[in-house]
């Protein structure tokens, strides 16, 4: 063979094997694993079908409740995959202020009550979730479900002035810590390999001993906090 004939054989070897190349990379970045860790963030918009049985306690005028108001906070969570079909999640939220409302005589005595602010409260909650994902993984969107358990430990609870007023003096709350189920169901998109955006619906067993102290004078009822939680998140994948 000629050094002419060889060197024109080269020249029309080189795109050949460029785009071998390409296609043997493309294949390899295909057979990666999928990432085995993900980081969230986004907002929790939760909505409380709270209930509670009528505070007891002395000098208390029949039907005093409680209503809780809704509220959004930003959204953290962190992922883990433990099978091709399975994922743990940690998640909790920016713990938000929650405002609680009277609920039920217009007035305790003369003083005003149903619809008015009368307590505030933080509240730490972070879910364990075991999440099962029904696609394929290799399979861009993923709706999936899970299950598992709630903690909540409420914090810097506060009478307003006009729970103060309705209760007969400066008022010191507390709200026990509760354990309980959460449920959830969504869908995730990858957009690209790091990248991905999710959407799901929740649910948490969130029970409550409440209990205000006026001057001695004690009032109880169990709260049912029942949050309805839609979130919206942004994921990174690693």
């Amino acid at each position: 063979m000629s050094m002419q004939t060889t060197i024109f054989t080269a020249r029309r070897l080189i795109p050949v094997a460029v785009v071998l190349a390409g296609f043997v990379g493309s294949a390899r970045a295909d057979e990666l694993p999928a990432p085995l860790n993900e980081v969230r963030l986004g907002a929790y918009f939760i909505s409380y079908a709270s209930t509670a049985s009528d505070l007891s306690g002395p000098f208390t005028p029949p039907g005093i409740n409680l209503r809780v108001g809704d509220v959004t906070t930003p959204y953290l969570a962190y992922l883990r995959s433990v099978a091709p079909h399975w994922t743990l999640e940690l998640a909790a939220g920016v713990p938000p202020t929650t405002h609680t409302y009277g609920k039920g005589p217009a007035t305790v005595g003369s003083v005003p009550f149903d619809g008015q602010e009368v307590a505030t409260a933080k509240w730490f909650s972070p879910s364990l979730l075991l999440e099962y994902k029904f696609l394929d993984p290799s399979r861009a969107f993923q709706p999936f479900v899970g299950a598992g358990i709630n903690y909540t430990r409420f914090y810097d609870l506060n009478s307003t002035p006009a729970g103060d007023a309705a209760n007969g003096g400066p008022t010191r709350i507390t709200l026990s810590s509760s354990i309980g189920p959460a449920a959830t169901v969504g869908a995730s998109y990858r957009i690209t390999r790091e990248i991905s955006v999710m959407a799901s619906y929740s649910v948490a067993g969130i029970n409550s001993d409440y209990r205000s102290d006026t001057a001695g004078v004690v009032r109880t009822t169990t709260v049912h906090f029942n949050p309805r939680t839609w979130v919206a998140a942004v994921g990174y994948s690693f």
